[in-house]
């Protein structure tokens, strides 16, 4: 049966959908062809109509999942400021939802492992990140040189993603332990806020 460009459209979004959500919940190699077009509800046959090679689909999958915003975790505003942003990102329900969260924090470590290609399709990702952040953290030192403003949001964002990556990780084994470091790392960088960047 012949489907409409709408439907292999759709087909097709729902199948990046499926992809990027399942690769940030179980990796890269944890996630299998048939697990996302089942996810999807479609057939496994049907993937090879809308991508060339399930390492395709890894790179427009993880490069979608670049597409999420920390805002959205607690209801904040796009509009929310660099304090409810790291407050959401560093949150217990981050944690525990890494399918509907930062693709850093879930697949860095896949992607340093899985050659050029997708490292490409992070460090794209990872950039804009950081004059997403750049811009937002301007507004905590109007006069800061455009480097040292720069420089300070990598270092919260590098901040961020390891903490979240360590929370993930202690999380089952020492609940106490994880939730410490959530809460010091949220502190301390609302605290970085007020201090000028050099």
């Amino acid at each position: 049966m012949k489907v409409s460009k709408a439907q292999a459209a759709e087909n097709r979004q729902g199948i990046l959908d499926a992809a990027s959500r399942l690769y940030r919940e179980r990796g890269l190699t944890g996630v299998g062809v048939a697990d996302i077009t089942r996810d999807a509800g479609l057939t496994h046959g049907g993937l090879y109509r809308h991508f060339a090679s399930k390492d395709a689909l890894v790179r427009e999958a993880c490069a979608r999942a670049f597409d999420w915003s920390i805002a959205p975790l607690d209801g904040h505003t796009p509009n929310a400021n660099m304090a409810d942003r790291i407050k959401s990102y560093l949150s217990p329900q981050h944690r525990d939802e890494p399918g509907n969260g930062c693709p850093a924090a879930a697949l860095a470590v896949d992607a340093a492992r899985a050659g050029p290609e997708l490292s490409q399709v992070f460090a794209e990702g990872i950039e804009r990140n950081i004059q997403r952040f750049t811009q937002l953290l301007a507004d905590h030192a109007p006069g800061a040189p455009p480097s040292a403003q720069r420089a300070r949001a990598m270092e919260v964002l590098a901040t961020m993603v390891g903490g979240l990556a360590l929370a993930r990780a202690t999380a089952a084994g020492q609940p106490a332990l994880s939730q410490e470091i959530l809460v010091t790392l949220q502190a301390q960088l609302i605290d970085l806020l007020e201090t000028p960047p050099r």
